[in-house]
Order: structure tokens, then sequence, then C-alpha cells
């Protein structure tokens, strides 16, 4: 299935040049019927591209990643979320055999200790369950943006994941922040208040800070840890072609 799923890159990178993105999305919903699906955080972000498949009742499915140690604000918003749409965003949980064992072993805690401990918890708790999340899926719909990291400025909007053998498409990579807000405030979308208190990437609450007047989106995120390792392995970048 992969080789001939990665030939479907070049068609979809051709619609990005003459399709609006919800033309795209329901187009993708129409060639992979049952094989689409959108990973949610609540964010800014990924509430716009929430709306674009509920408000036009897009067969794309969508699912969250529910860590368990998740602020009270991002339930509320996703609580709203489904109240405004009267949909059931799927949950994904980490696996508690693995979980129960990790801390434990390491205690409930212990990813401010090292890096190791850090990522052998978002393993658990988010990539793990991702996996199952995506399984026999072919197109993975993200809201990465690139002025949220150095690391994306230069991404494709459509790309080939090893990972887990499927195209990643990633609607409104190059929005700035003043339209993902814009559109928001337009259509009165529920999003998460954090944003107004300077959160900018919200993830899990203890790893998770408000940044301050000229840090860079990523300073909020395991702010304890150099900048150059902070990835939690959800989204590894490869090459989209062959």
């Amino acid at each position: 299935m992969f080789p001939a799923l990665k030939n479907n890159i070049s068609r979809v990178e051709e619609q990005l040049n003459v399709l609006s993105i919800d033309e795209v999305l329901a187009d993708l919903s129409k060639q992979f019927p049952g094989q689409v699906t959108f990973s949610t955080s609540f964010s800014f972000e990924d509430q716009v591209i929430t709306h674009k498949i509920l408000s036009n009742q897009l067969p794309i499915s969508i699912f969250t990643l529910d860590t368990g140690r998740l602020f009270a604000e991002t339930y509320s918003v996703w609580s709203a979320t489904n109240e405004r749409y009267h949909s059931t965003i799927k949950a994904f949980y980490p696996d508690n055999s693995l979980l129960e064992t990790f801390v434990a072993e390491k205690g409930p805690n212990s990813f401010y200790e090292s890096v190791e401990n850090r990522k052998a918890c978002c393993y658990i708790r988010k990539v793990d369950p991702l996996k199952r999340a995506l399984r026999n899926n072919a197109i993975w719909i993200t809201g990465l943006r690139a002025e949220h990291s150095t690391d994306r400025h230069n991404m494709p909007q459509v790309e080939w994941d090893e990972s887990n053998g499927l195209i990643k498409y990633h609607p409104i990579l190059h929005w700035t922040t003043e339209e993902v807000k814009e559109f928001i405030n337009q259509n009165n979308i529920p999003y998460n208040p954090l944003h107004d208190k300077g959160f900018v990437s919200i993830g899990c609450a203890p790893c998770t800070r408000a940044i301050k007047p000229g840090e860079d989106f990523r300073a909020g995120r395991w702010w304890w840890e150099d900048n150059t390792k902070k990835e939690c392995g959800l989204h590894v970048h490869h090459q989209a072609s062959s």
C-alpha cells in the first residue's frame, strides 16, 4: 500500500495551487473515504481546521490525544467545541500498563530530571497513542504552522510520514498568527483562553508556560531544556519524494 500511497503526494501538491483549503479537504475525503483523519490539541490552529471540517460536514475523523495532564482550559474548549458543532471528538489515551510502570520507576515528574525521561514520557503519553489513532488511515491532517518553529520554515505542505506510513497535510502551514486569530474571531470559534495569557503552544500543563515578550514561539514548551531538543516525537519530518 505504501508505494501506491506515496504516489499521490504530487497530485495533492498540484491541488494546493488551484483549490481552496476547504476544497482540498473535501477532495481528500472523497479520494480516501474513511481514511482521512485530523489530530487536534484544541489550539488556535487546530480550531480553525476543526471548523472547516465540521461546518462543512466533511467525512473526516477528528481525534485528540488525552495525555492525562492537560490544562483544565483545554478540556473546557474540547467540551465547547463538541457543543458548538454537535460533534464527538474521539480521545486516545496512554497505555495504562506502560504509564503505570514508568511512573512507578521514574516518578510522576521525572521529565524535569532529564531529556531521556521527558522523551520517554512523551512517547507513552503521546507518540504511542498517536500510532494507534493513525492506524488504517491514509491522510493525516495537522495544524502545524511554520511560525512555530525554525525547523518548519522550509517544510512542505504535503509530506510523507515514514514512521506512520501515510501522507501528512498541513493546510495552514503558511498562515500568520494574525490570520489565524482573524479567522477565529470572524467565525466565533471556541478557543483556549490560555492563548490570551501568553500561551502559544499549549501541551501538557507541567511542560507548558506562557512566553515572555520577545521570546521564541517554542520557549514556552519544556523551557528547562536546550532549544535544539524541543520536540516530542509526534512530528518527524521526511522528504516528500520517494
